[in-house]
């Protein structure tokens, strides 16, 4: 894991200073576990809920618009699993807006979720009442929602997200303890 961790660093550094031809090593090096990203996160939704978005779409979507942002500065693997998980919420929550506007709201779209955020029944959690959640946690404290995106969409552990944010893992994981305690209030 550590050498294609540091093979992921270094084409994204070749991409990054303009070697194009870096760009179909390193699909091969990201595309599986961006899959996997993406599988995990539409997995979590149930299927009354489930929109149209398939795994292979939206892997396929959050690579191209990785691979689009020409201004970034990529440091390493972290760092763009880091962006990727930005990318599959916005997404996810961009195409739940269009499903609400489209029915009117009448047919939101669920996800059960994991990683500590559900409560003891497993109950069903509206996406965009995430998204609004998360913004207000984000004036609150800007970290904490870092580390829910990371940890909830981007499925880093907490040892990555404390490499992403540049902070001890002992500090990601009260954060995640304190997010997720301030997502169940500000939910409820």
């Amino acid at each position: 894991m550590e050498s294609q961790s540091s093979n992921v660093t270094a084409l994204l550094q070749q991409f990054g200073q303009g070697d194009l031809t870096s760009d179909d090593r390193l699909m091969s090096l990201v595309y599986d576990e961006l899959k996997a990203l993406a599988r995990r996160q539409l997995k979590k939704e149930s299927a009354k809920g489930r929109g149209l978005l398939q795994t292979t779409a939206l892997a396929n979507e959050v690579y191209l618009k990785l691979v689009d942002q020409n201004q970034t500065d990529w440091k390493n693997r972290a760092h763009f699993f880091a962006i990727a998980s930005r990318l599959i919420r916005r997404i996810l929550v961009d195409e739940a807006r269009a499903r609400q506007a489209a029915k009117r709201g009448g047919d939101w779209r669920r996800i059960t979720m994991h990683n500590g955020l559900s409560d003891q029944n497993g109950s069903e959690l509206d996406l965009v009442a995430l998204e609004e959640a998360l913004k207000q946690l984000t004036s609150l404290d800007e970290r904490q929602a870092q580390v829910v995106e990371l940890r909830f969409f981007g499925g880093l552990s907490v040892k990555e997200v404390a490499e992403v944010l540049d902070v001890s893992t002992r500090t990601i994981e009260a954060d995640w303890t304190m997010a997720k305690s301030w997502l169940h209030r500000a939910m409820s």
